[in-house]
Parts: C-alpha cells; structure tokens; sequence
C-alpha cells in the first residue's frame, strides 16, 4: 500500500504540523538519526532530529528529553551517545567509535501529551495508516463529544555498517526494531527482515511503512505473528522502517497511548 500522491497529500501533513506545533508538540511526525560525518578520528556522529518526511529534519530533539540512549558495536561492547550541540532542527550526538566498525545506537524520549481538533485526527490516521478498530473506537468517542487526548513517546534506532548479530540485539526501549541480515553491507535487492518488539515482545500485526530519502512514495506491510516483515529495498541510499502503535490507554479513561518507532540504515550502490 502506497502513502497518497496528490496535493491533498501534502495539505493534510501541512495541517497536522500546523496543529501539533500549536499545541506545543509534534506527535505525529517522526523522529529518526541521520549519520554525520566527523571531523574528529575515531568518532561518529549522527544528527536525531523530527520531520514531516523522511529524510528531512525540521524540528529538534532536545537533550534533556531523552530517557534513554546508547549504542553497541559489532563486539557487542556498549557505548555511550553523548549529546554534543542542538541545533534549530537536530540534536548533534557522539559516539567514540571507528567509522569502519558496525554499530548500533539508540535513543527514546520521555513521553509527552497533545490534544487535537476532530479533523486532525482524520490525517493522523491517514499518516500512520491506523487499523480499522481505533477508527471505529474513535469514531464512538467523537460521537460522545469526547476530545482527543494522547500520550506518546519516540524511539529511534540506527544501523551503522554492515549489520552485525552482537550489535543487533534488542535495547531494552520499550518499542524496538530488529534488523536480520547477513553481517555484509546491504545492497540494492538485498533480502532485509525487520522484528517490531513492543515491551521486549514480538508484534504482532503492526503496520510499517519503508521509506527512502531517493523516492517520495513508501510501502506498507503488516508484521507476521511473530512481529517479522520482510523488504528487499530496491535502491541504493538512506531509508528508514517506521511504524506507530497507538491504542487505547488501560488506565486513563477516554485517552490515547502511542508508540512511534524508527530504523534507519543505508544501502549502499550495487557492485
């Protein structure tokens, strides 16, 4: 399933920027690290910031908001991500790593709450391509008059090199994504299976969009009962797996909880 081609398209991204910026958050954008280059040996550095569209960056992570970050190398070795600047769209971070060796880093953000107008709520469907029960569960909401309230929190996730099993494992974030494949870098056609993780547990049903920053249009898939989905990413560049598991919250009557998770890795040229 593709994400929509025309103006309309647009607009109603335009119009939930618009909405959540007024309410003093961004909830349906995601939120994704970009690799940097570094003027310094035997550091990396990634840029984790917000957008409307991959791969443009429009709204920064502060660094007092993280709960929790790191990273892993192909030894399996943990490694902290230590914020560096923030910039008006990005927050800079390093890690003290060579730029030959794979690597895994990680970020998740303190949670935040926003409220949204009725005909928002219709686009923030649209953009994470919600299933048909929380339509019709929010569909029985606004017909009480009930407003919409949620609760969300960001995860990202990069993959740095050639995937490597060691630094591949689960970060303990509370929404995490996998990335299975051979420890070779990723080529155009390559065979890459995603695990959506949900609280350390595999998810099941979950819809996830891939993404490339050489392509304006994406694909959706569902994960298996085991929380897999499998891709072979068609082009060389930068992409990013993204998916936002939203539902009903178990304790706080009539509110919204949501989880927005990224993976971000390259695919390098075709030999």
């Amino acid at each position: 399933m593709h994400l929509l081609r025309t103006l309309p398209h647009f607009a109603w991204r335009s119009a939930l920027a618009a909405t959540l910026c007024a309410a003093g958050a961004v909830s349906a954008h995601d939120t994704w690290f970009e690799p940097l280059p570094s003027p310094t040996a035997g550091e990396r550095r990634l840029a984790l910031g917000t957008g409307n569209r991959f791969p443009v960056h429009e709204f920064a992570v502060g660094a007092a908001s993280l709960r929790e970050s790191g990273c892993r190398s192909s030894a399996g070795r943990a490694l902290p991500l230590k914020p560096l600047r923030e910039t008006a769209k990005a927050l800079i971070v390093r890690v003290q790593a060579a730029p030959s060796r794979a690597l895994s880093c990680w970020a998740q953000q303190q949670p935040f709450e926003v409220e949204m107008r009725p005909e928002t709520v219709d686009l923030y469907f649209k953009e994470i391509n919600a299933p048909q029960a929380i339509r019709m569960a929010w569909a029985e909401m606004n017909a009480r008059g009930v407003a919409w309230k949620e609760r969300y929190a960001k995860h990202a996730r990069i993959e740095l090199g050639a995937p490597a099993s060691a630094a591949t494992q689960p970060t303990g974030m509370a929404m995490d994504v996998l990335l299975e494949a051979k420890a070779e870098p990723i080529r155009p056609g390559s065979a890459l299976t995603f695990q959506v993780l949900r609280d350390g547990q595999p998810l099941p049903d979950f819809a996830v969009e891939l993404r490339s920053d050489q392509s304006p249009h994406g694909f959706w898939k569902a994960t298996d009962t085991q929380g897999r989905v499998s891709f072979q990413p068609p082009l060389a560049g930068h992409w990013v797996l993204r998916g936002t598991d939203l539902r009903l919250s178990s304790t706080a009557p009539d509110t919204w909880e949501s989880r927005f998770v990224t993976l971000a890795f390259e695919v390098k040229p075709a030999l």
